[in-house]
């Protein structure tokens, strides 16, 4: 069985390094649990290892599901995730409280191929036609998550920034005022990308209107200044998007 056949399956698995105890060679202490699947065969020719998220206190065996992989790029021994059912944790989380041993290895977190990592804060627009909208953001390299083509809805993606995207309907239930262009008024969002000039670029081969042009600026916080490489640009229904390269910090001088 490969490793990755494992993501979403239920296992039940013994414990033999608890929460609390050492390591047998190199005597750091284990900070959660770590165990095994039984009858199984990892690439060190032992039993395929895991780590269990989401249990406070030492145990013998777990049930639960493998919520993601460690996959160790220099060495081959990759490690299951395994929490509760309906448990989560983000890539950060898992990184964060597998560091004690993983910090020794280069490795990549595998998700199930549907997986998302839903931010905790991800605004959806009302948009007024959803196909003109895509084709905007596509322009930015959005890319469509998964939609849902009856309700004229789609959920789009670039790197970490996440919008919802909802064709209004006559029967829109979150429509508390008449919307008019340019929609969402008073607001701008910050996006923060790595290559703010290629946006640029494919904004104006497309001819899209940039609301203001790609300059540089530097916003004071205490006694520093944060850099951006920025660029403002309207969506078909006036969002206002302002794509942002970060330039670093540098000393205010007063």
């Amino acid at each position: 069985m490969n490793t990755s056949d494992y993501l979403n399956k239920t296992l039940t698995i013994k414990i033999d390094r608890p929460m609390g105890s050492n390591h047998p060679k190199h005597g750091f202490i284990y900070p959660i649990n770590y165990g095994y699947v039984p009858d199984t065969t990892s690439g060190d020719g032992e039993e395929l290892d895991c780590y269990v998220l989401g249990i406070y206190e030492p145990i013998e065996t777990f049930t639960g599901k493998c919520i993601a992989i460690i996959h160790r790029t220099n060495d081959d021994d990759d490690k299951l995730i395994l929490t509760h059912e309906n448990e989560d944790f983000s890539d950060e989380e898992i990184r964060a409280l597998t560091n004690f041993q993983e910090r020794f290895f280069e490795s990549k977190i595998i998700r199930p191929s549907d997986y998302i990592e839903f931010n905790k804060n991800i605004p959806e627009l009302s948009v007024s036609n959803l196909q003109s909208s895509l084709n905007f953001y596509k322009t930015a390299g959005f890319k469509v998550e998964y939609d849902r083509p009856e309700n004229k809805f789609a959920f789009i993606s670039l790197g970490k920034i996440q919008f919802m995207l909802q064709e209004i309907s006559n029967n829109e239930k979150w429509k508390l005022a008449p919307l008019t262009y340019p929609f969402g008024n008073g607001v701008n969002f910050q996006l923060e990308i790595k290559n703010v000039t290629k946006i640029y670029n494919n904004f104006k081969n497309a001819h899209f209107k940039i609301a203001f042009d790609i300059e540089e600026n530097w916003y004071r916080q205490g006694s520093k200044l944060l850099g951006n490489k920025e660029f403002l640009v309207q969506d078909p229904d006036g969002y206002l998007l302002r794509f942002s390269e970060d330039l670093g910090e540098k000393n205010f001088v007063s």
